[in-house]
């Protein structure tokens, strides 16, 4: 079948502009490539917003797109008993998806990637070309129906991503938790609720009635919070959760911005890639941290080691190139997952383990190398020592031989 004159043909086309989506069109666009940057307006995704340093530095973030730095954690756990974990030299940044993605997005677009609110429809092969990919722009009476080619898709649109669903083998398979916050207004002084969100500590609750196998948070965002929590219980409500928190923190009255809610990948995916022309990359791959949740900074590097494989196989031809995506971040990251896989499976069944998980925080072994560890997103090493102190203090407080 002949070409229609207006497909345009991009080397590739990136659906979704998150953050994965919209580093990996950066990176690609800076890298001399056409590229299609597609992002559904009007959705923002649940997210507590805590960038490490690790991030602010690869990825050169602004200052100025920092809400708020947070110098300290408050465990709490199911008897109600806290537990600080202060930072030490250095912060954790804290964002607002609703401006952080797009001025992301605009950087992308700065750097050469066609940027374009759209709603993408799918991805069909009529004949021995490059793929062609449908997608919508406008509503309504506005409505208008497009299509171009790409040498290579990457689909960074969520963890129900179409794109991997339909192309990448094993990903209806794909293990979720659904996570929902709000964000409400920061009470001012002499409002009720007001002292109930510290400016630069983040609050994470432990507590089976908030989330029986994740947990609940507030995170200060400025002049704002975010109030959250997460679970894969089915019938659990998360609604409930968090008005029974908001209620237990004084913060029912707090007037209410938005609310938003959507599942979370539970684990990396075996394949990021249909061996062909299509490669996955952020919540689409799977890559939110277990126990912590966190997202973003492994979104961005997903996002980043997937521009770099599809550079390679712009280059090349070689599909086998796209495999590289997945196999650099396990090799960068697959231990950390393991390991804080199997801490959420250790210490988050039961509010009796919970209790225990907060109190093995307050010991100084575990809070050093837990903020070394999450600032610079590697594994300590140079503290053998500690480690072998905390393996044998996690048994203890396992099998009870220390109360907590």
């Amino acid at each position: 079948m002949a070409q229609a004159a207006e497909e345009k043909i991009y080397d590739v086309v990136v659906v979704g502009g998150g953050p994965a989506g919209a580093t990996a069109a950066t990176d690609l666009a800076r890298a001399g490539h056409s590229v299609l940057l597609l992002d559904k307006p009007g959705r923002i995704k649940p997210c507590g917003g805590a960038i490490p340093p690790r991030l602010i530095r690869d990825f050169a973030i602004p200052d100025a797109l920092l809400v708020a730095k947070i110098r300290a954690a408050r465990m709490v756990a199911p008897s109600g008993k806290t537990v600080d974990m202060p930072v030490g030299e250095g912060f954790v940044g804290m964002v607002d998806r609703e401006h952080f993605d797009p001025w992301l997005r605009a950087r992308a677009a700065e750097a050469g990637a066609d940027l374009r609110e759209a709603a993408y429809e799918g991805l069909e092969r009529p004949d021995a070309g490059p793929p062609r990919v449908r997608f919508t722009t406008g509503k309504g009476a506005d409505l208008a129906r497009h299509a171009v080619r790409a040498r290579l898709v990457i689909g960074a649109d969520g963890a129900c991503s179409p794109v991997g669903r339909a192309e990448v083998p094993g990903h209806d398979q794909m293990r979720q938790v659904f996570a929902y916050h709000e964000i409400v207004r920061v009470p001012r002084a002499g409002e009720a609720g007001d002292g109930a969100v510290e400016a630069a500590r983040c609050d994470v609750y432990y507590q089976g009635r908030h989330s029986p196998d994740f947990y609940a948070w507030i995170f200060p965002h400025g002049e704002t919070a975010s109030i959250g929590t997460g679970s894969a219980r089915k019938g659990f409500s998360l609604r409930s959760s968090i008005r029974a928190l908001r209620e237990a923190t004084g913060l029912a009255e707090a007037e209410t911005v938005r609310r938003e809610g959507a599942p979370l990948p539970l684990k990396p995916l075996r394949r990021w890639d249909n061996g062909r022309d299509v490669l996955l990359a952020g919540d689409a791959a799977g890559v939110v941290a277990p126990a912590s949740g966190e997202g973003i900074y492994y979104a961005m590097l997903g996002g980043r080691l997937s521009a770099e494989a599809a550079d390679v196989f712009l280059r090349t031809g070689e599909a086998g190139a796209l495999k590289l995506a997945r196999r650099r971040f396990m090799r960068l990251h697959g231990r950390v997952f393991w390991v804080l896989g199997m801490m959420q499976w250790v210490w988050y069944r039961s509010d009796a383990l919970r209790e225990r998980f907060v109190s093995i925080c307050r010991d100084k072994d575990v809070q050093r190398l837990t903020w070394d560890s999450y600032m610079n997103k590697e594994l300590v090493r140079n503290r053998p020592v500690a480690h072998v102190r905390i393996f044998f203090k996690d048994l203890a407080h396992l099998f009870r031989w220390v109360s907590p």
